[in-house]
């Protein structure tokens, strides 16, 4: 069980004050049951529960094969992997099989925890890890101790009112955002539901209001603009409501005013086939997490007209576009934010057409990195050059940011129309990259135009100056339309279209005008739970900057709908 040491003093310090958190909570009154039977709330997946069962531990895209043994003894010294089984995530997963074996398994693993770790060792003790795990073990409560003899029914309640003690010192060192809203709802799910533990809730529940009033803006978003983030807080916010409301106690207005504020922005951040768009370090959300959040919020409001945490909406028939329409977050906010700036996704009933690549950051730092940039974005980028640019110095955050100068969706004859631009290569280039997206009514047809123009005096001296130090060569852009790996793509119509099929039967034709190259190249579909990158496809139109400007238009239309003797419900990408 080894567990690599992460430098800096601060870190080290931390990791200190929070073992001597842990030793002094195992000095307090424990528990002796709960308050009430606790009722499981988490979901999980039964595929993912029958791996563990068999020994198979895939946790933060690291599989591990140890058939026999403990999760606490594989053979890994990866934090991440660590930091998520330490979670206790994956209890929901053997709690959604449910049978004697994953019972034995959840039941092991968890006392094996409480042997080797309960007194503060291990990687476990931080705010957000604690929070979260004290909630899975009230969650899967009954599940855990079915059959455990009293002895090991009192290490269960030591260690939960020593994890909630720690909680209640602890919960302000957490990092503003997720983690602390993880922190705080665990500490108000332990105070409601063990016995003696009543006097930490007010303070966790004023504190609670106070992170809803701080975090989440007027308009129901993070500062980190990651839907899947977004997602996270709102289930802890409603677990947290609902948990209060049970033990007849008041939810502040502040609390549920957050959670009345972000259920229209999640409905307005999800596509036709249910998933979240994948943006600034967030994926598709778990399956049936955001539907069972939503009907458990009480909230029925619909998606909004307006932006949703900076992104846009475009919804016709079928089809759902959401499109990157506001500057990357800045600061700390940014640890994860992309350089996406004016990228789109598509989505046709409950299939993905166009996508992002998504988050690389369970695949590695290159990985990481290189998910972040323009070129891993369904948009336009210049010479290679990303819209946004990170610091080099740790963490990396995006400091040269992409400005959104035009924002102006409206409606036509034609269908829902929404123009773009932003100035990200002003700096480098002189230039600003204007984006035009129409989607038909029906959902049929998705039109578009990219434009890249030095629009002041001062940008086209810039562009000049720029063109003259290139000489022969010349300013190269390229548009890409990143495909999801079940789209099969083909070039068609003697080099002048793309033909896409998708699994449900639909056909869909991507044309151009104006761009000198159309290609269909390899692409990467980055997919948290996985444990390697999907291979996929790309359509790549490319061109070069001619004089002062650049037009490229481009369509996708449908030609074949889905036949009707299928019912496409079925998904073939869910995490194995």
């Amino acid at each position: 069980m080894a567990y690599p040491d992460k430098d800096g003093f601060a870190a080290r310090l931390t990791r200190w004050q929070n073992r001597l958190a842990a030793w002094r909570a195992q000095r307090s009154h424990a528990a002796t049951g709960f308050v009430t039977t606790p009722e499981p709330r988490s979901i999980g997946l039964f595929a993912r529960g029958k791996q563990l069962t068999a020994g198979n531990f895939l946790l933060a895209g690291h599989l591990i094969e140890a058939s026999g043994k403990s999760l606490w003894d594989a053979p890994i010294d990866a934090p991440e992997f660590w930091a998520e089984a330490h979670g206790f995530g994956w209890l929901d997963d053997l709690a959604a099989v449910g049978d004697p074996i994953a019972r034995a398994r959840a039941q092991d693993w968890t006392w094996d925890w409480i042997a080797a770790f309960a007194t503060g060792r291990g990687p476990g003790w931080t705010p957000d890890l604690t929070g979260r795990r004290l909630i899975r073990w009230i969650n899967h409560a009954i599940f855990l101790m079915n059959g455990r003899d009293s002895v090991q029914t009192r290490q269960y309640f030591a260690a939960m009112s020593t994890q909630t003690m720690f909680l209640s010192r602890r919960w302000r060192a957490s990092a503003p955002g997720l983690r602390r809203f993880e922190a705080l709802t665990g500490l108000i799910y332990a105070g409601l539901a063990l016995t003696g533990m009543e006097r930490v809730v007010a303070p966790a529940v004023a504190a609670l209001a106070r992170e809803c009033e701080a975090e989440v803006d007027a308009d129901g978003g993070l500062p980190s603009r990651n839907p899947e983030e977004l997602l996270e807080v709102f289930t802890l916010l409603t677990w947290a409501a609902q948990a209060l409301g049970e033990a007849g106690q008041v939810v502040p207005q502040a609390h549920r005013a957050a959670i009345e504020r972000i259920a229209p922005t999640l409905r307005s951040l999800r596509h036709a086939d249910g998933a979240l768009a994948r943006f600034h370090g967030g994926g598709r959300g778990m399956d049936g997490r955001l539907d069972h959040a939503l009907a458990a919020s009480g909230v029925r409001a619909a998606p909004g007209s307006g932006p949703a945490m900076g992104f846009l909406r475009l919804g016709g028939g079928r089809t759902t576009v959401i499109v990157d329409a506001t500057d990357p977050p800045a600061g700390p906010a940014g640890a994860s934010a992309h350089a996406s700036t004016l990228a789109f996704e598509m989505t046709s009933g409950r299939r993905p057409v166009i996508v992002n690549c998504g988050s690389g950051a369970p695949f590695g730092p290159e990985w990481h990195r290189a998910g972040r940039a323009t070129p891993s974005h369904s948009t336009l980028t210049v010479e290679g050059y990303s819209s946004s640019r990170l610091t080099q110095s740790a963490p990396e955050v995006m400091a040269d940011r992409a400005h959104v100068t035009q924002t102006r969706p409206t409606e036509t004859a034609d269908g829902h129309a929404l123009r773009l631009a932003h100035n990200g290569w002003i700096a480098t280039h002189g230039l600003t990259h204007s984006r035009l997206l129409i989607l038909s009514h029906d959902g049929r047809h998705l039109g578009g135009q990219d434009e890249l123009r030095a629009v002041s005096a001062e940008d086209r001296a810039r562009l000049t100056a720029v063109m003259a130090r290139k000489g022969a060569a010349q300013i190269r852009f390229a548009i890409r339309f990143h495909l999801h790996p079940d789209v099969d793509a083909a070039i068609d119509m003697g080099g002048n279209a793309v033909s896409l099929a998708l699994k449900s039967g639909e056909i869909w034709i991507f044309r151009h005008s104006g761009a000198q190259g159309l290609s269909v190249e390899p692409s990467v579909y980055l997919e948290k739970g996985r444990i390697n990158p999907r291979a996929s496809k790309q359509i790549v139109l490319s061109g070069h900057v001619d004089s002062l400007d650049a037009v490229i238009g481009w369509t996708l239309a449908k030609a074949q709908d889905t036949p009707l003797a299928i019912r496409d419900v079925e998904r073939d990408d869910v995490s194995s």
